[in-house]
């Protein structure tokens, strides 16, 4: 860390409504760009191409919101809290918005690394009778397949709710089990596990997907 940057500054914001369209790589440069029009004396990288130093939260799937977001910006010279939220939240969209700041020590965990363990809320256009959850998720990228094994991710059993169901999964270094994967396949699974033909046409569809926090929990 460059000698100049004393003062790591941590964001809480939502992504919410339109903007939980946008892929988590749009997400960090709008972020950045805000930070930029806010004013704050944020610090550069060394090297032949300078950067902004910022650390985000882990991901998000494209189309989930996000209620306590993070990420993390070093700054070269002290800024009061309500100061730097204030002028965060004057350069930004209400929809990104910034909700609270506090200091945090410089050289501690980044906020890339620092939350290992995310809470969901799924809502969905009519309720579940039941919630079955399955063994095992698999998830395709460019073509390969990977299966996760639930239990390995749960950190406790989901809950329905009047209007869908909540969840807690746990990230691991090894790899992450995606909120939408998971919460698309226990709708497969418990449409499947209806007792009639009829009830199984008639799934719930997911009409939002919100991490509502981020916490550090033992891996």
């Amino acid at each position: 860390m460059s000698e100049q940057a004393r003062f790591r500054l941590r964001v809480r914001y939502g992504k919410r409504g339109r903007l939980a369209l946008l892929s988590h790589l749009e997400v960090t440069h709008a972020l950045e760009r805000i930070v930029r029009r806010s004013g704050l004396p944020f610090a550069l990288s060394q090297g032949f191409s300078p950067h902004m130093k910022l650390a985000f939260g882990p991901a998000l799937p494209v189309g989930a919101g996000g209620a306590e977001e993070v990420f993390d910006v070093l700054l070269t010279d002290y800024v009061p809290p309500v100061t730097a939220l204030e002028a965060l939240r004057g350069a930004a969209p209400s929809q990104l918005a910034p909700e609270s700041c506090a200091y945090v020590e410089p050289h501690g965990t980044a906020a890339s690394v620092a939350f290992n363990a995310s809470a969901y809320e799924v809502v969905l256009d009519r309720p579940l009778r039941q919630l079955v959850i399955p063994a095992e998720v698999t998830a395709c990228r460019k073509g390969k397949e990977r299966v996760f094994a639930t239990a390995d991710f749960l950190m406790e059993e989901p809950a329905l709710t009047e209007d869908g169901f909540t969840f807690k999964l746990l990230s691991r270094e090894t790899g992450s089990l995606r909120a939408d994967l998971f919460a698309k396949a226990c709708l497969e699974a418990s449409s499947s596990g209806s007792a009639s033909e009829s009830a199984a046409e008639e799934a719930p569809r997911i009409i939002s997907l919100t991490r509502v926090s981020l916490v550090a929990a033992p891996a």
